[in-house]
This record gives structure tokens, sequence and C-alpha cells, in this order.
């Protein structure tokens, strides 16, 4: 049984290494669902060339995080789901000019369960987790015993709108891009759907074509958020990011990925290490290409325990035109 199953698999791998390969269509549209971190300019990766296209990406995060130091109180136990509209059209060959439009919703949720007997499974740490009933809906930050924000269960509001513009520097094998954006404050910054403040960002993009069926992205950048100006005003601070991803177009249609995004705290120093720390997202996804229009789906979890949701499952349908 062994000796066939190895055959199968070896099959299998000499099959797909040679039909051929299917078109790269850029890392995974994932970006950090931390409530305390996402209206700071969250950044998303994206690959260096321009094109014309139009997405809708779904994304579902736990998150818990029930922490205090002298200073801080950071109250976290709820479930987001994002629903994001995004739309590229490059002018005259010459730039890229863009649009993210949010929406968001926050909710006690249903996945408590289900993440528990994952954790235990596995040996994962639960952020204390079990220390909480099920499904109990948590959103309240406070700095020095004054509340910062404090979110409703159930709510759903826009989040802040982002404006990107990016200009290729260099074509060919490596290509390479520059990207700015500005974030508006069109969120409610009191309830935790904004930050209340314009932001700004500045990354460098870089893709490198590794063989015929694989393909690299590289993301470099510095954000400077804006101040969060919620129930209280809180200063944030200047992060640095980068992202490295790889596309692997073993089919025809579907190409796998796996990509790193990391960054460090936008927020400023609290002592609680989960908020504090360098926050690292590690996705692994798929996408189904056919035509003009792909299919996404991809899987994101904190390997660092601090400044990201628990998971993150994400489902995105783009089109070019």
């Amino acid at each position: 049984m062994k000796m066939l199953t190895v055959a199968v698999l070896s099959l299998l791998l000499i099959v797909s290494l040679s039909l051929p390969a299917g078109a790269f269509d850029g890392p995974l549209q994932v970006r950090n669902q931390f409530p305390l971190f996402l209206h700071l300019n969250a950044p998303s990766p994206e690959s260096a060339a321009m094109g014309d296209t139009l997405s809708a990406s779904l994304s579902h995060s736990s998150v818990h995080l029930v922490r205090n130091s002298p200073g801080w109180t950071a109250g976290l136990d709820m479930e987001i789901t994002e629903i994001t509209f995004r739309f590229r059209k490059t002018v005259r060959d010459f730039i890229e000019l863009g649009i993210d439009l949010p929406l968001l919703s926050f909710s006690s949720g249903f996945m408590d369960g289900f993440l528990k007997d994952y954790h235990d499974t596995f040996g994962f740490p639960d952020y204390g987790r079990s220390r909480r009933s099920d499904n109990k809906f948590l959103y309240e930050v406070r700095k020095g015993g004054t509340l910062v924000v404090k979110g409703k269960n159930g709510r759903t509001g826009p989040g802040d709108i982002r404006l990107t513009a990016k200009k290729p520097l260099l074509s060919g094998n490596p290509a390479v891009s520059i990207k700015g954006e500005i974030e508006l404050p069109t969120g409610d910054a009191h309830t935790g759907f904004g930050s209340g403040s314009f932001g700004a960002g500045l990354a460098v993009l870089c893709d490198a074509q590794l063989s015929e069926k694989f393909k690299s992205y590289l993301n470099i950048g510095v954000v400077s958020p804006g101040d969060l100006r919620a129930l209280k005003k809180v200063d944030s601070r200047e992060f640095v990011y980068g992202s490295t991803a790889i596309e692997a177009a073993l089919w025809k249609h579907i190409s796998l990925i796996g990509q790193v995004l990391v960054h460090s705290s936008p927020f400023p120093e609290t002592d609680i290490p989960s908020v504090d720390r360098t926050a690292v997202l590690l996705s692994f996804g798929g996408r189904y290409s056919a035509g003009k229009n792909s299919l996404e789906v991809s899987f994101t979890e904190d390997p660092n325990t601090s400044g990201a949701p628990d998971f993150t499952m994400n489902f995105s349908f783009r089109r070019l035109f």
C-alpha cells in the first residue's frame, strides 16, 4: 500500500510538472485585520505589474486578546467580516490609479468552539480564549483608564477608503514599481471602523520570474498612518513592512501561493507584548483563473501570536477588463 501511494503521488507530480503553466496573477489579496491596526493603513501586498482590474474580497477573521498593562487595557474578543471592492485603472500605460472601498462588520461570531478544538489538537496557543465564554463579544480599548474605542456587536459600516498610485520603474525580469497611497478617514473611529485621520504610505514592489512555473513577489514599504482620533486621541507611529510571496503555476488554470507579511506595530508602546511585538501573517492559498476572471481562496495564520488575528479566511474574485 505504501509503495502504491508513493507511485501515485510521484505520477501526479510528474503530470503536474509536465502541464503547461498558467498565467501569474500576483500575491494573495490579504491584509491584517487585527482591530488596532486595521485602520492604521494596514498594508496589502501587490504585484509590480499594472493592470485594469475590478475585484471583490471577502475576509473573515477571529480575534482574541484580553490583556492589560499599567497604562493600557485591550479587550478584543470578536470576529470581523470585511468586504473590500478594489478598482485599478491604467492611464496611458504610464501610471496605475486605484481605490479600495471596505465594508466591515464586527460580531460575537460562531467559531470559538471550533478554534478551541483546533488549538488543542495541534498544541497551538489559544490567546487565553478558554478563559472566556464562547462567542461572547468584546471590543474595548482604554488608555490610562479612559475609553479610546468601544465597538458594538453586530454593527456594520464603511471603513477607511484608500487611494493608490503605482508607477513602473523597471520592466522585464525583474519588474520594479513604486506605489504611493493615501487613506481617507471615512470610517467611524469611535466604534472601531476607522482611524479618524489621514494616512499615507510608500512602497517598492518587485516581481521576479524564477522559472516557467514559478514567480516571486516582494514588497518593502513605510507607512505614516496618522493618529487614531477616536473617543480619545492616540498618537500612532510610522512603521515598516515587508512581504514576499511565491506563486507556483503548476496547472493551466490553477496556481498555488505561499506568502509572508511582516510589519512593526503602528500603535504606541502599550507594554502588552501581543500589541507591541512585530506582526507576522503566514498565508497559503490557491487561485483558479479562466479567461479574464480569477477566483482566490486563502488561509492566514499568526505564527508570532501578536498583532494579527488568530486566523483569517479570504475569498477573492477578480476580473480583468
